[in-house]
């Protein structure tokens, strides 16, 4: 994923530190504060055409997102900064208020279903407090399975792994790995139990 997030920037040493999950002084750095600030305009005028054109607004996003395979819908406000580092699989759906924050790679697998006002983080900042004033952080890859749901609001942090169908309750704040076909909630976020055989949905 890092070769592919790299593709159109060759030579752009702070970016593969960024992506290789080493430390970076994004303050400092001549090339990050750009990507994101491009990111920031695109996403701008992603929301804004959205329900006017949504035609220019997809072919924007496709464009921002070069990882997003066919089939991803968005809803406004959709903001990210780092869209090359940004890998969906097809038909996932991120609904309202969908946030990335930091450079980590990220990778979302197909038919998921991501509730309004998720956020993903992976940045992490210098614990010692002088490092961490000189703008040391290092950011960590988050992954997420296939069929997965996430209920409203709820918070990924740096590093964390999601397994495919797993379902995360709204207001979870997920700090850790959770395995595949679970039923997870909670801050932090825990397993409950394994998903059922049967679906009380349908029984």
């Amino acid at each position: 994923m890092i070769e592919r997030a790299l593709a159109d920037y060759p030579g752009d040493e702070d970016l593969r530190k960024l992506f290789a999950g080493e430390a970076t002084q994004y303050r400092k750095s001549t090339t990050l504060p750009g990507h994101v600030a491009d990111a920031a305009r695109s996403c701008a005028e992603i929301n804004r055409l959205y329900y006017t054109d949504p035609d220019e607004a997809y072919r924007l996003f496709h464009e921002l997102v070069p990882g997003a395979e066919d089939g991803v819908q968005i809803t406004p406000q959709f903001e990210i900064e780092y869209g090359m580092a940004l890998f969906i699989g097809a038909n996932t759906f991120l609904n309202k208020d969908f946030m990335i924050c930091g450079g980590g790679i990220v990778t979302i697998g197909h038919d998921c279903l991501i509730g309004p006002r998720c956020t993903i983080n992976t940045p992490n900042h210098a614990l010692d407090a002088a490092n961490r004033l000189d703008g040391w952080e290092h950011a960590l890859p988050v992954t997420i399975g296939s069929n997965v749901w996430f209920g409203a609001c709820v918070t990924v942090c740096p590093g964390v792994t999601i397994g495919d169908n797993t379902i995360i309750g709204a207001g979870s704040v997920v700090c850790h790995d959770i395995p595949a076909d679970s039923i997870a909630v909670g801050n932090p976020c825990h397993v409950i139990r394994p998903l059922p055989d049967v679906d009380p949905f349908f029984a």
